[in-house]
């Protein structure tokens, strides 16, 4: 993942990314791909986030995610979301193993 974010840490990618080397399309339609495969993470972590917080803390999560205060994120996180780390990683995991699934299907 180019983009630096407050889950960062929580990713690991780069099966996605060997895999998407080894299709057969472009140079942009790789770049492409990458950017989608980020997207869908950022999505899936944003949703689960604000799934589990009240109305209040989603719009301080929000305004801390807008600022890119990655820090500030994930300490406001880490006091209203019990082991919201590990529950990312899962989603994280998750999503990036259909990915990964979507694409060496692709390669079929």
């Amino acid at each position: 993942m180019k983009t630096k974010h407050f889950y960062s840490h929580l990713v690991e990618t780069t099966h996605i990314t060997l895999e998407i080397a080894e299709l057969d399309v472009t140079s942009k339609e790789r770049v492409h791909l990458l950017s989608l495969v980020e997207a869908n993470i950022h999505t899936t972590v944003v949703s689960s986030v604000l799934d589990q917080l009240e109305p209040e803390e989603k719009k301080k999560f929000l305004s801390n995610l807008s600022k890119e205060d990655h820090s500030k994120t994930l300490s406001h996180l880490k006091e209203k979301i019990s082991d919201i780390e590990e529950k990312l990683k899962k989603e994280i995991d998750q999503v990036t193993s259909d990915l990964l699934e979507d694409v060496k299907g692709a390669k079929a």
